[in-house]
């Protein structure tokens, strides 16, 4: 059968799970059917949302025979070992970026899934977002000529959302070149065709209390020519949301006015941790599994134009603006009716369908190798030079 459903299990029900929930929710060709999280409060709101199993380890989540596929979404470092549990039970995974902290566990992690024959993806980034996708299109096609430069910046309050002490420590995982980077990184690989030659960055870490990297600049260069710039700042000032109509990375239009909410949130309160677990999933704060109410857009990470030899191109929240020699025009592009559809379709598309995923292994490594670079070249005050970039399969 070509149109059944996928039996999904979810190891760990943290932030991740809690902004990838409506997207689980709201598929058609999965169902949710068990979780694991060593929060009782988590597992006890799993279960009752969708009458499924729970447990309190992830290797008993992958031991069990009712699930087909799980989702990766615990904390950075324990992405190789639960990817290598989940292997060794024959479970397909799709796995939340980043990939993980080292190329080590990253080509574990690829091993891994190779011997035991099972499918892996890693998502989500916004390289599955659609406009991103039809730019890439468009450059494909050869209609505006070779692209040459890709400019894109994204000024956010990440840093100031509720974080766990790890999250604040680049050797766990934490800061905006782990969580943020991959983001940037995948979309410019995308565009580019996948094959970076060479890294030269430049990282901020401004706020001793928050001691990680909260902003990064840095230029990469393609085997063919091309090069692109990529900025990024969490550090909740000027928010770059203003540049995409007040609509937000989430595909949600946004209050212009309601200036520093992070900061005021995180100043108020005395208990940092407690702030985070009561806005996860199972929490006393947590969201509804429902889609929000209102107009919803596609998904966004900031501003982004790439330069081709006769246009420029900006995907946007609504599509892409094509700029050529001639005219300003608007491609537009349909909002689905799921968000962030495209990742499940990849997988289910792997699962079933046996395609080869564009965001496999080797391409997200790739991804990884480039943002790891960041750091050394940020810390080396020397340009890197790369060794496991792989293409976009023609």
């Amino acid at each position: 059968m070509t149109d059944r459903k996928l039996k999904f299990g979810v190891a760990g029900l943290g932030r991740a799970f809690q902004l990838m929930l409506p997207t689980l929710v709201a598929h058609q060709k999965l169902e949710l059917v068990a979780a694991a999280d060593p929060r009782p409060e988590a597992r006890a709101r799993f279960a009752a949302d969708f009458a499924a199993k729970t447990y309190d380890s992830v290797d008993e989540l992958c031991a069990d025979p009712g699930v087909e596929a799980i989702y990766i979404a615990t904390p950075h470092q324990f992405h190789a070992a639960h990817v290598a549990a989940a292997a060794r039970h024959g479970r397909h995974v799709l796995v939340e970026k980043p990939m993980a902290l080292t190329l080590a566990d990253c080509r574990a992690m690829i091993d891994a899934t190779r011997r035991a024959g099972v499918q892996m993806v890693i998502g989500h980034s916004h390289s599955f977002d659609a406009p991103v996708s039809r730019a890439r299109d468009i450059i494909a096609s050869g209609s505006v000529g070779r692209l040459r430069m890709i400019s894109a910046l994204n000024f956010t309050d990440f840093l100031y959302r509720p974080r766990r002490p790890e999250e604040l420590s680049t050797e766990t995982g934490g800061g905006v070149l782990y969580n943020q980077a991959p983001h940037h990184v995948e979309i410019v690989r995308l565009l580019g065709g996948g094959k970076v030659k060479s890294v030269r960055a430049l990282t901020g870490a401004w706020d001793e209390t928050r001691p990680t990297e909260g902003a990064y600049s840095a230029l990469l260069t393609f085997a063919d020519g091309a090069f692109a710039t990529i900025t990024y700042s969490g550090y909740a000032h000027f928010d770059s949301d203003e540049l995409e109509a007040w609509i937000a990375e989430s595909g949600y239009s946004r209050d212009p006015n309601a200036y520093g909410v992070a900061r005021s949130l995180l100043a108020r309160s005395a208990d940092e941790l407690a702030l985070k677990q009561a806005r996860n999933y199972g929490g006393s704060e947590s969201p509804a599994t429902a889609l929000p109410a209102g107009s919803r857009f596609h998904q966004h990470f900031g501003f982004l134009i790439a330069s081709c030899e006769r246009a420029d191109l900006r995907p946007t929240a609504t599509g892409v603006v094509i700029y050529d020699d001639v005219a300003r025009r608007f491609d537009a592009v349909p909002v689905p009716k799921v968000p962030r559809t495209e990742v499940i379709d990849e997988f289910y598309d792997a699962i079933v369908h046996g395609r080869t995923p564009l965001h496999g292994g080797e391409w997200s490594l790739a991804t990884m190798e480039v943002c790891l670079a960041m750091l050394q070249s940020a810390r080396e005050g020397r340009e890197i030079l790369l060794k496991h970039q792989v293409g976009i399969a023609p």
